[in-house]
């Protein structure tokens, strides 16, 4: 059970580069050893002056998988997009965001987290 007394905040911002899926994605964010972390705020950002398609997944370390959270997300040009408006995604030890585009797009991807320390993971 993780420790709800004390959380500590963690920011992250990547340009996604990768055009590939699973684990060729580009990592945005991974739990810590020994941690659980709920994910606040996740904003995507084209700065491409077209509109092109995003995708955006969660890895699963428990059971080593890849799940969608945004799969082919069309994104006009020069656009942000809030995931967060759909509640928190509840993370664990070795859990994963990770991104990738379609050819030609400029993303950037940012999120925030609050991270628990979890001795029983």
């Amino acid at each position: 059970m993780p420790d709800l007394t004390s959380s500590k905040f963690f920011t992250e911002s990547v340009t996604v580069t990768s055009t590939s899926a699973d684990g060729s994605a580009d990592v945005i964010y991974t739990v810590p050893n020994n941690f659980s972390s709920i994910v606040r705020y996740l904003l995507l950002s084209n700065g491409t002056a077209s509109t092109k398609k995003c995708y955006i997944q969660f890895y699963h370390n428990d059971d080593s998988s890849y799940h969608y959270l945004a799969k082919g997300l069309s994104m006009a040009g020069n656009s942000i997009k809030s995931l967060s408006e759909f509640g928190n995604l509840n993370l664990h030890e070795g859990d994963k965001i990770v991104a990738y585009i379609e050819a030609g797009m400029d993303l950037d991807v940012t999120l925030s987290v609050e991270e628990y320390y979890d001795p029983n993971r």
